[in-house]
């Protein structure tokens, strides 16, 4: 039987579709439902890499999660990767596929929907329900003959629609009965219910502007959200929001700064950092933010040989010449790594072509090559770079080749390497080789894996020696194994506050599954 759907559509990007989608994904399959996510078509530089090595957006890994299920790349089967303004890297069914203008990209709809279909189709015959993530307004009369994410798989899976807005932005009223003015006749019959999403203070104060958009837009509102101040879940893009939570600087704390790249990538590496209590991480705009810095993070990047040039023009290699000389430590994540190296080289022009000066931190050369490396792996560090035997997990996701002069790795990996072209069941072996490079005094290094410090034995190590370094005691391991049993609950406490706040048994009557599932 094919699985029935709900889709999750908005009235502007970044009202908390990801979020609510996976709260509800946490809701049903906690219900007993056999429950999957899907979208179409992502935009975001967060990424993930699937078990079988297939890269799709950092929201469906996490909306899986909250199904109970593996990610898959059925779940997201084109991603989008903006390299520019109207540039992006098209990744379909978990692999680079071309680097497209926008238009080029708009001309190439007709194959890029067959995909659509069909990872639709694969997972509609797996599960009981889908619950279907939008992109941006569901009401872009400008995009409509464009679209791949929203009215047409709402279509092709027979959805409901739950529509979301934003009132933290303000003019919800303009957002909510603005979208479903715009929308066509059979479109907002499919719409069951609204959900005003990150109320701030009294909601019994909203109750007649709950009645006015249920009387004037005549559709019920199935919820009126409080916002979440401390929630920590993994979502599309919302670097903004974390930014705004700066921590400031103190002496008996570990102080990281973050440099905040325009082409940053893969920021929900540091989630588990900014999450310890005796962290205090900054995400740093200008050179100066990084003087009282512990430790320097270079993050990843999706256009790494220009962020490198960001650095230099605005001015932040003096100062992090000074952060090393006052032996403090500075680490490099994937395209950061690269930075930290002697060259980088783009014989293929996968970037701007030639050779670029690194910042010489490291003994290694790096090679940009058109292929990207995207996989699963797991680690332990080297004696020279940490001796505890702790393990790393994570995974890599780059476009480059890097050799190691004289440094010595920081860690040994495990690799799966995919045999075959088959997405939907490949098979695997494990390579073992060697990941990064550290400097002899071990204050700069780098690596390719994402999510180094989710392990909390690995995280706490690190950073007790840092706290060594600054003559503060070391803590237990456990109080990082609180912090990240509390990371992994985040996903039943949103759960619990968007079944107190959405009258989720409203849906009930749309849904023969949700109705079974009582019984």
């Amino acid at each position: 039987m094919k699985a029935e759907a709900l889709a999750i559509l908005g009235t502007g990007s970044d009202v908390g579709k990801s979020v609510v989608t996976a709260g509800i994904c946490r809701l049903l399959s906690r219900s007993g439902i056999c429950v999957a996510p899907f979208k179409a078509q992502n935009m975001s530089l967060n990424s993930f890499v699937t078990p079988e090595g297939l890269e799709i957006g950092r929201a469906q890994a996490l909306q899986a999660t909250a199904c109970g299920i593996a990610p898959h790349v059925d779940m997201n089967p084109i991603l989008l990767k903006p390299e520019s303004d109207s540039c992006s890297q098209v990744v379909v069914l978990g692999r680079a596929f071309a680097k497209q203008e926008a238009s080029a990209y708009f001309d190439g709809r007709r194959t890029l929907w067959s995909i659509v279909e069909d990872s639709y189709a694969r997972l509609a015959n797996q599960y009981e329900m889908i619950v279907i993530e939008g992109a941006g307004s569901a009401a872009e009369v400008n995009l409509r003959k464009h679209d791949l994410v929203n009215w047409p798989v709402v279509t092709i899976a027979d959805a409901r629609v739950l529509l979301v807005a934003d009132i933290d932005r303000g003019g919800v009223f303009a957002q909510i009965l603005g979208t479903l003015d715009l929308l066509e006749p059979g479109e907002r019959d499919r719409v069951c219910g609204i959900v005003v999403n990150k109320f701030r203070g009294d909601a019994e104060l909203f109750a007649d502007g709950v009645r006015f958009l249920e009387s004037r837009g005549g559709v019920p509102v199935l919820g009126v959200i409080p916002y979440l101040r401390d929630l920590m879940l993994d979502q599309e893009d919302s670097l903004g929001q974390v930014v705004e939570k700066q921590a400031r600087f103190a002496s008996d704390h570990v102080n990281i700064a973050v440099v905040l790249l325009p082409h940053m990538s893969n920021f929900t590496d540091f989630n588990t950092l900014s999450a310890e209590e005796d962290v205090a991480l900054k995400y740093v705009s200008t050179p100066a933010m990084i003087s009282d810095a512990d430790i320097v993070i270079i993050p990843g990047s999706k256009s790494t040989v220009a962020d490198l040039s960001y650095l230099r023009e605005k001015g932040f290699v003096p100062l992090l010449e000074k952060h090393l000389q006052n032996k403090r430590e500075m680490v490099g994540i994937c395209g950061g790594y690269q930075m930290l190296g002697r060259t980088i080289m783009d014989p293929d022009y996968v970037e701007q072509g030639g050779t670029s000066t690194g910042l010489g931190y490291l003994n290694i050369e790096t090679t940009l090559m058109s292929t990207k490396h995207t996989m699963q792996v797991e680690a332990c560090p080297t004696d020279e770079f940490m001796r505890e035997g702790t393990v790393v997990r994570g995974y890599e996701v780059h476009m480059g080749n890097t050799r190691r002069m004289k440094e010595l790795p920081c860690f040994t990996v495990r690799r799966p390497t995919t045999q075959g072209q088959d997405v939907q069941s490949p098979t695997t072996i494990c390579e073992e080789g060697f990941d990064g490079a550290v400097r002899n005094d071990g204050l700069v290094w780098g690596t390719y894996i994402h999510g180094v410090f989710d392990e909390p034995e690995f995280r706490r190590s690190w950073l007790n020696r840092v706290r060594r370094r600054k003559r503060l005691p070391a803590l237990e391991v456990f109080v990082s194994r609180v912090i990240s049993a509390r990371l992994r609950n985040e996903l039943d406490r949103w759960a619990d506050h968007v079944s107190h706040y959405v009258d989720i048994s409203h849906l009930r009557k749309n849904f023969r599954s949700l109705n079974a599932s009582r019984r």
